[in-house]
């Protein structure tokens, strides 16, 4: 993959690949308009890319074709070192010299073939080109034109078949004639200066289209050519002569940078002057020699040395054609172990940050509050002043009618207040006498009040109180005055806006979920700041720089929170610059600031480096000093330079002046856009549109644009140039993921031109690899290259490159970090233009790119340890395609399925680390609700999983095609009639009763989950494992159960949402219409069993008889389940090759026992109160009594019975290696005691009417068998029913993965009974955890509802899960009571926690190894046949396989 395959990879991928069919000519326009004109800077040369893949035909060359045809085809001309190439072939080859000389035959398809043949004609003749088509239908067009070396486009010669029309003016179109099966078509060209045609056939009933290699055919003419003359005597300029006098014109021009379009005028001029020159008389041999410093023939009979003057010139004429040449080649990645780039950093929050203690609320904030506290009190506006170390809060409410100002400051030195009203911005008016405080002093245009000292909760401040009298006032200007100390705000005056909108921040203060799971006072210091960060970005991102350090100490969730501010800034979300007057180096000085306190994080936190990646992105480069100052200054030099120094420019220069941002990129673009367009008005707005601006924007700048741009046809080629230079200076400071300028900056560069960037140098970064500015000028030369794969790999290894530099904190990292920023924004556009490239791609081509794509998300990511075995994963994959491995697709499915869920499992990880901060810090800010509601949608959208999310569904219909898979997995097959109802997940209506017969669309279906009342269906797009608790208890309910892997298929249903369907099921198929309602009362019988709560059934209850702790001799139905019974049962009788792992139990009524002794008694009570609490239907009560549980003390008999029956029975006992492992075991055996009250056991019981009370519980301890892998087996396939047929599900490691609720699917099989040897494999794993221990004990739940025949209440209980197990995140912003589905689950509980681990399957002998993999499968198989014997019935049989050997741990009849 990438830098990690074989090189072959990527021209193994190329097989099948056609050229995109919207342009079946191969050069694009804007590679026609790159001539060769002499570079002044790094160039993106795509032409000669194009240009080097033409050739002359080659008999038996195969013709590919398109399966579409464009709606419009551009058929354009080569470029003039397309000609230089002509030229070198025509000379280099052979004239043909027979009459009717074939020049080639080449296939078309499969038996279909073209044969091409010149008639050879003297000079001055007409030459004849001859086609024959064969095996075509009658429709087949000829597109074509003429080569001449003295044009740069197609010739459309006036001698023309008949039926030939003319295309766009660009290309002619001749009709073949139909002879039979075979077409046929004569063309004569009499112009003797054409030395060629260039053609394509189209076929239009087809409308497919025809192509050499996916290029355009090329036939050489057998004409003698005059040297310097072109037709009618025309002058030809030799094309290495015209590239050297471009180059010289542009010396001479001053160096300066042209646009694609200037180059072409410049090189048309260059080729105008030697024309003249030749046209005067001459010579072409002395033209040369003066333009190559070259010494004329007369001179040359002796040989000698070029001059210095000459190899100078050569060289630097020749740049851009090693350009050319470099741009023509691949770059060869370097073969690495792709775990070199493995990062396991994981950005942690730890509890304390989460649910640290409120802070302390200040003097200010408990003021605040007994304001919001008065009746009918409504606060108008808020601000908070900084003075020092000391703040000053002004608010404005409205309470009774009455309009009152409130000024409070913690600053306990004598203070007077000196303040005036205003009606309008900037005024000072002295208030009235009446509303003055009383001691207040009025002047003559404002009024002087002293604070008043005052207390609340012991803490000292001062304040003022002012009541209005007019609703006319605007605000209240005001500044302080200490003795003789004015105090100001920052050299302003203070001012509280009383039209200023209401915040939300007083409505969500001290109501307890307002900003749990974030960061949250420091989300409210920042709204405090954010007025003050409004008046201009200085302001703003010096406020960020202060804000930092208070970031990083409220650790993941404030990085978190600083970027959601910023992120809210950058979107246009909160206010750029309000009445401030900033200076564009003061910007760029505040901006490096900040981007330098990031930096310094980047390197001392790498747990934070993947969200301070997005703050930088989102921030730009900045830069002190010069680099802003530019900004102001080159817009005077542009202004100046091309006599535009009014209207929009002028208005735009006021604006830059005032406050640039961001926004002056687009506009930027925008006018050079208008420009290119020769002054086409719609594209200056359509480019600020697409980006965001649109004409209101730019009227509420505080320097408002008014005026559209305005320009002569005289200044288009300065404005180019100069606006193109200004460009470069707006994205140093604004853009962080520029490409052009983030090169630039590391690469080092030295400016000299007039007025643009005078004196500026940048020296290099140290310490980069040797190829390193290579690889960065091969990815600039193919930035905009239709194939997109050279570039993308050349980014991608670019970098990895870089990837040492920004782990080991070098010099100037914050550059490098840009750097990466821009490469890796550039490799995700590039995909996105590549996307019609991949539509008729080989299914190797699509597994490449996603491959490319992981590993570019790979190098994005924190923790891509998931990522990474992906990425090895698709590798795999296409090893097996090159191997012909018939099970590749299959593989490769398993693959993307697990590469689904690792996005799936990022995006959940950024919405519950950003969502809850965006959602608060938005709703103190008021930002759009529509903004914040999509906030962490669109930062996944904007990012690499976003893309590789689209390539793999490109992919699964390709991949469930090959794999002969279908569009539906049919888990549970129930022919259903019911109304379609659509829910976001299963899990939040399990507990739900519907009242008629309904079949559920769930968009999520973890595999934990209940089939709520009245469900007769769940369609869903989600895979549970066919073994997993729902997909039993579907089965067992008579409920339809399927995957619909088709997304059209699923919207369609769902869009069909209250109405009446059947659905009818094979075993790998569902079909489905609607019905009318009538029609489903018919068929309500046939719904009577699915979907209905069980028939009413009773337990026993069961006593305590005595014993503590019994062996597996004494395991009877009075003491334990059937759990323990049937082990116990197996003992002895099985194969001597599978083993039974030893076994005691704690029998049924221990706990109850327990929980009797006197040791035990509030335990007791609380348990008894807790049932009241459920009794009526408080399920809260369900979570509390679980942790009740978990404080019984163990009575000392229970602890000598059980130690006596495990030593007795050779198992270890835990109290012999110390008092905390039997601690540790007594906690796991209350955890299985408390597992009774799980939710999901807890309502299956009430759903089948089961008295809870009488559910009783015993516990089989066992020793654990560290697993290599463990199984499942049902001994009839529970999809199909098919009896002969044995079905098992594999995972590696221990069996929770398989039986809980972990995500992806596991290995799957059947295998005939009479045909044990040969199990065939259904699907490859996809779950990316294992689960791994240590010699330890596990305590399995054995309760007396598993008895109960035609109910699986062996499901409910037996999970391997901690009781406390989910992630340490997602625990703490849990805002139910309720606890995860996987405490909900019903548990086995080990002693010892166990390893999670990531699985790499590209190491695993049962997915590498098939002779393993059968062997394992079959001896699985074996073993549940074996049982099945035993038993004489169909078994559900759970159990592991260590070295090879197979161990059952238990089973029960299959429901």
């Amino acid at each position: 993959m990438g830098g990690f395959s074989p090189a072959s990879a990527a021209q193994r991928c190329a097989v099948g690949i056609h050229t995109s069919p919207s342009s079946p000519v191969s050069r694009s326009r804007s590679r026609r308009q790159q001539q060769p004109a002499p570079p002044v800077r790094r160039r993106r040369l795509a032409a000669p890319l194009a240009v080097s893949r033409r050739s002359l035909l080659v008999p038996r060359a195969v013709a590919a074709s398109t399966d579409r045809a464009s709606p419009e085809v551009r058929t354009l001309p080569p470029p003039p070192s397309a000609r230089k190439r002509l030229d070198g072939l025509l000379t280099s080859l052979p004239f043909l010299s027979c009459r009717a000389q074939a020049v080639g035959r080449f296939n078309l398809e499969s038996n279909s073939e073209l044969q091409v043949t010149v008639n050879a004609a003297p000079q001055g003749a007409i030459a004849e080109i001859n086609f024959e088509a064969t095996n075509t239908s009658g429709s087949l067009v000829l597109h074509w034109g003429a080569l001449r070396p003295d044009r740069g486009e197609w010739l459309l010669p006036s001698r023309r078949p008949d039926g030939t029309t003319t295309f766009k003016n660009q290309a002619l179109r001749t009709p073949f004639v139909k002879s039979g099966d075979n077409s046929t078509l004569r063309v004569e060209i009499d112009d003797p200066a054409v030395q060629a045609i260039e053609f394509l056939l189209f076929d239009e009933a087809r409308n497919k289209w025809f192509k050499n290699n996916g290029q355009n055919f090329l036939i050489q003419l057998p004409t003698s050519r005059n040297q310097g003359q072109g037709a009618s005597g025309a002058t030809v300029v030799p094309e290495d002569l015209v590239q050297i006098q471009s180059y010289l014109r542009w010396e001479r021009n001053g160096k300066q940078s042209y646009t694609s379009d200037q180059e072409k005028v410049e090189y048309e001029a260059a080729r105008a002057e030697l024309t003249d020159e030749l046209n005067r008389g001459v010579p072409l041999e002395k033209l040369r020699a003066r333009l190559t410093k070259t010494p004329e023939s007369s001179e040359r009979d002796a040989p000698a040395a070029k001059t210095t003057a000459t190899k100078e010139l050569e060289k630097r004429v020749s740049k851009h054609e090693k350009k050319k040449k470099y741009s023509v080649e691949r770059i060869q990645r370097k073969n690495r172990d792709i775990t070199q780039l493995l990062n396991k950093i994981k950005p942690g929050v730890t509890k304390e940050q989460v649910q640290a203690a409120p802070k302390q609320p200040t003097v200010l904030d408990l003021f605040t509050k007994s304001l919001q506290e008065g009746d009918d009190c409504d606060v108008l506006s808020r601000k908070l002043f900084k003075i020092g170390d000391k703040e000053i809060l002004a608010i404005a409410t409205k309470a009774l009618g009455k309009t009152r100002v409130h000024l409070a400051t913690n600053d306990v030195e004598p203070l007077i207040l000196h303040w005036a009203l205003a009606k309008k911005a900037g005024e000072w008016e002295a208030p009235p006498l009446s509303i003055a405080p009383s001691g207040s002093t009025l002047l003559d245009k404002a009024c002087e009040t002293s604070f008043v000292e005052s207390e609340l909760d012991g803490l000292q401040y001062q304040v003022v109180e002012i009541e209005l009298d007019d609703d006319g006032y605007k605000g209240m200007p005001f500044v302080l005055r200490h003795g003789e100390t004015w105090i100001k705000n920052n050299d302003s005056d203070f001012y509280l806006d009383f039209k200023t909108k209401v915040t939300k921040k007083a409505k969500v203060i001290d109501t307890g979920d307002a900003g749990k799971g974030t960061a949250k006072a420091f989300l409210e210091r920042i709204a405090d700041l954010e007025e003050d960060a409004q008046r201009s970005f200085m302001h703003r991102f010096n406020i960020a720089a202060d804000l930092v350090d208070q970031a990083r100490d409220a650790g993941l969730l404030g990085i978190v929170g600083l970027f959601v501010w910023i992120r809210f800034m950058s979107t246009r979300q909160l206010i750029w610059n309000k009445n401030y007057n900033v200076k564009p180096r003061e910007i760029s000085k505040a901006q490096d600031r900040f981007t330098d306190d990031l930096e310094n994080m980047y390197k001392s936190y790498p747990q934070y480096r993947e969200i301070l990646r997005m703050i930088l992105s989102a921030v730009g480069r900045g830069g002190e000093g010069d680099v802003g100052q530019r900004i102001r200054d080159e817009i005077l030099v542009i202004q100046r330079n091309n006599d535009c120094k009014g209207g929009m420019m002028e208005e735009w220069h006021q604006k830059l002046h005032n406050n640039t941002s961001p926004d002056d990129v687009v506009i930027c673009q925008a006018i050079i856009d208008y420009i290119k367009s020769d002054f086409d008005i719609s594209v200056y707005w359509d480019t600020l549109n697409k980006n965001g601006i649109n004409k209101e924007r730019l009227l509420s700048y505080d320097r408002a644009i008014h005026s559209e741009p305005k320009f002569r046809s005289d200044q288009k080629e300065g404005l180019l140039r100069d606006l193109g230079n200004y460009m470069r200076s707006l994205k140093a400071v604004h853009s962080g993921a520029d490409l052009e300028s983030a090169i630039a900056t590391c690469m080092g560069y030295k400016s000299e031109g007039e007025g643009f960037m005078v004196g500026v140098q940048i020296n290099p970064v140290k310490g980069l690899s040797s190829g390193f500015p290579e690889l960065l000028q091969f990815v600039l030369d193919h930035v905009e290259d239709k194939s997109a794969e050279p570039l993308l790999e050349g980014l991608l290894e670019a970098r990895v490159e870089l990837r040492p530099l920004l782990i080991e904190s070098s010099e100037r990292l914050k550059d490098l970090i840009f750097l990466d920023i821009a490469l890796d924004s550039t490799f995700r556009t590039a995909v996105e233009r590549s996307y019609e490239e991949l539509n008729d791609a080989a299914p190797e081509k699509i597994m490449y790119f996603i491959g490319l794509v992981l590993e570019n998300l790979a190098l994005s990511t924190d923790d891509n340890e998931d990522i990474l075995y992906c990425l090895k994963g698709w590798n795999q994959a296409m090893e097996m395609v090159k191997q012909k491995d018939d099970q590749w697709a299959l593989y490769a499915k398993a693959c993307l399925d697990r590469t689904r869920l690792a996005l799936a499992s990022k995006g959940e990880q950024y919405y519950n680390m950003m969502q809850p901060s965006a959602e608060y810090l938005g709703s103190l800010l008021n930002v759009d609700e529509w903004a914040v509601d999509i906030f962490t949608e669109e930062i996944i959208r904007g990012g690499s999983a976003a893309t590789l999310s689209a390539l793999l569904n490109r992919f699964d219909p390709v991949l469930r095609n090959v794999a002969h898979l279908g569009s539906w997995q049919v888990i549970s097959p129930v022919e259903v009639t019911g109304y379609v109802v659509v829910v976001d997940k299963l899990l939040s209506v399990q507990n739900k009763s519907y009242d008629k017969p309904t079949i559920l669309m769930a968009k999520s279906v973890k595999g934990e989950e209940e089939i709520p009342d009245g469900v007769v269906g769940v369609i869903t797009p989600d895979m549970p494992d066919v073994l997993s608790h729902v997909s039993v208890r579907a089965r067992n309910c008579k409920v339809l159960f399927a995957t619909c892997f088709d997304p059209n298929t699923l919207s369609e249903l769902q869009g069909h949402e209250g109405k009446v369907f059947s659905f009818k099921t094979t075993s790998a198929d569902v079909t489905y219409r609607e019905i009318t309602e009538s029609e489903l009362m018919q068929s309500s019988s046939a719904n009577a069993q699915a979907g209905e709560a069980i028939a009413s059934l009773s337990l026993v209850k069961k006593k305590f008889l005595g014993k503590y702790a019994i062996s597996a001799e004494d395991f009877t139905d009075e003491m334990v389940g059937a759990k323990s019974r049937n082990i116990a049962y197996l003992k002895g009788k099985v194969p001597s090759w599978v083993g039974i792992p030893t076994s005691v139990a704690i029998p049924f009524g221990t706990f109850e026992k327990v929980l009797s002794d006197d040791t035990n008694k509030e335990v007791a009570q609380n348990i008894q109160m807790l049932k009241g609490r459920l009794a009526q239907d408080d399920f809260s009560a369900l979570g509390e009594m679980r942790k009740t549980v978990l404080d019984l003390t163990a009575p000392t008999q229970l602890v000598t019975e059980l130690k006596e029956k495990m030593l007795s029975s050779g198992m270890p006992w835990p109290g012999d290696e110390s008092d905390q492992r039997w601690e540790q075991a007594w906690m796991a055996i209350k955890k299985v005691w408390a597992s009774k009250w799980n939710e999901r056991a807890y309502f299956s019981t009430r759903k089948v009417k089961l008295d809870h009370d009488y559910l009783s519980m015993s516990v089989l301890v066992q020793e654990i068998v560290n697993a290599d892998y463990a199984f499942v087996i049902h001994t009839t396939n529970p999809s199909s029913g098919d009896s002969s047929e044995i079905y098992a599900e594999v995972v590696k490691g221990l069996g929770e993965t398989l039986v809980g609720a972990y995500p992806g699917r596991a290995m799957s099989f059947v295998c005939k009974k009479d045909d044990l040897d040969s199990p065939k494999v259904l699907g490859y794993p996809s779950k990316p955890i294992g689960l791994f221990i240590k010699r330890s004990i596990i305590f399995r739940s054995d309760s007396n509802g598993e008895d109960l025949e035609g109910y699986a209440g062996a499901g409910l209980y037996d999970r391997l899960v901690n009781f406390f197990h989910e992630t340490q995140f997602t625990h703490m912003i849990k805002n139910s009571f309720s606890i995860t589905a996987k405490e909900c689950a019903c548990f086995s509980v080990p002693m010892d926690e166990e390893d999670q681990v990531v699985l790499d399957y590209t190491t695993d002998a049962l997915i590498t190894d098939s002779g393993f993999r059968s062997s394992i499968l079959s001896s699985i198989a074996r073993a549940g046949h074996a049982i099945e014997e035993l038993y004489g019935s169909p078994q559900d049989v759970e159990g592991v396989v260590k070295d090879g050997k197979i161990y059952v741990v238990q089973t029960r009849p299959q429901m």
